[in-house]
């Protein structure tokens, strides 16, 4: 086993026996429906399950459906469209499905079980983290806020096209990036939201960071729905969670919450040394992928994270 549940990381890890250093990456994501489109949430769910593969600097292989669906409430017809956005997003990432297991359920949920391969010598953990490493992210926060907006009717098109853009978007690519580079860590940026999942790879690390508040990427609107308290559960628990790890400095408290948001599908956090970051964004950028330096590793005690500056607009 080389990456286990202890260091909180966002797959399991195994190596092949005599197999030439090839390893297994194994992992599993589901949820309840955040668009109202069905074929863009299997998208979605898709795009997130194989994120971790990604975020271990792997590549995934196979592909499970779970599924809850209520039969006697919902159309199968709309489950069959999930399943084809599902399809779709597996066939991008050249994996394969290869079947699932479905059960009745009042709420419906959808996602997968994913199993990648890895060179066992290159997997990428989140437990690595040096200090003076710079931190890279790869997509713009705000889905949670935004997706919250949708269910209260209170987003603009813009911002639910926006929205489902970045969280249909495979992060292939900066895997592929940071692979090629040579990065000390990565992991990314879920449920646990930006803070939340760098806390962990941090105290798994025993090192701190400091994020600079000015310069983090945001969807359009995301602040000001915060502002205006349209903001999910998950996030509240997130900012809950982290908290006590975090020195905020003069942020409020919305600007918190979206520095805490619970992402769905989110972009790769990765911490990359200095004298490394020019080629990660180079070959970043040689892949479409525009990644954001939002800070660096220090230094400290374990999982701290010090906020400076105010977000954008």
């Amino acid at each position: 086993m080389l990456v286990s549940p202890a260091t909180g990381d966002d797959a399991a890890v195994f190596a092949l026996p005599g197999a030439d250093g090839l390893a297994i990456i194994q992992t599993v994501d589901f949820f309840t429906p955040i668009v109202d489109d069905p074929f863009d949430w299997g998208r979605i769910g898709a795009a997130n399950a194989f994120s971790d593969v990604y975020a271990m600097g792997g590549r995934p292989v196979t592909a499970l459906n779970l599924v809850a669906w209520p039969v006697q409430e919902l159309s199968l017809d709309l489950l069959a469209q999930v399943l084809e956005g599902a399809a779709t997003v597996a066939r991008e990432a050249g994996a394969i499905i290869v079947g699932g297991h479905s059960i009745h359920d009042p709420e419906p949920k959808y996602g997968m079980a994913v199993t990648g391969f890895v060179q066992a010598d290159r997997v990428v953990r989140n437990s690595t983290m040096r200090p003076s490493d710079r931190l890279v992210l790869t997509k713009p926060l705000g889905v949670g806020i935004v997706t919250t907006a949708v269910k209260g009717g209170q987003a603009t098109e813009d911002q639910i096209r926006r929205a489902v853009e970045l969280m249909t978007t495979l992060n292939r690519a900066a895997s592929e990036a940071m692979v090629e580079v040579g990065v000390s860590a990565a992991t990314d940026v879920t449920g646990f939201g930006l803070l939340g999942h760098l806390h962990i790879a941090l105290e798994a690390s025993g090192t701190a960071a400091r994020i600079d508040a000015s310069v983090m990427p945001l969807l359009e609107g995301t602040l000001d729905l915060a502002e205006r308290g349209v903001v999910p559960s998950g996030t509240h628990s997130n900012h809950s969670f982290v908290t006590s790890h975090v020195d905020w400095g003069d942020l409020p408290k919305a600007e918190q919450l979206v520095l805490a948001d619970a992402q769905t599908s989110g972009g790769l956090l990765i911490a990359v040394p200095e004298e490394r970051a020019e080629a990660l964004d180079h070959a970043l950028r040689e892949r479409g992928v525009e990644g954001f330096e939002i800070g660096a590793v220090e230094e400290g005690e374990p999982g701290r994270i010090r906020i400076e500056g105010r977000l954008a607009p």
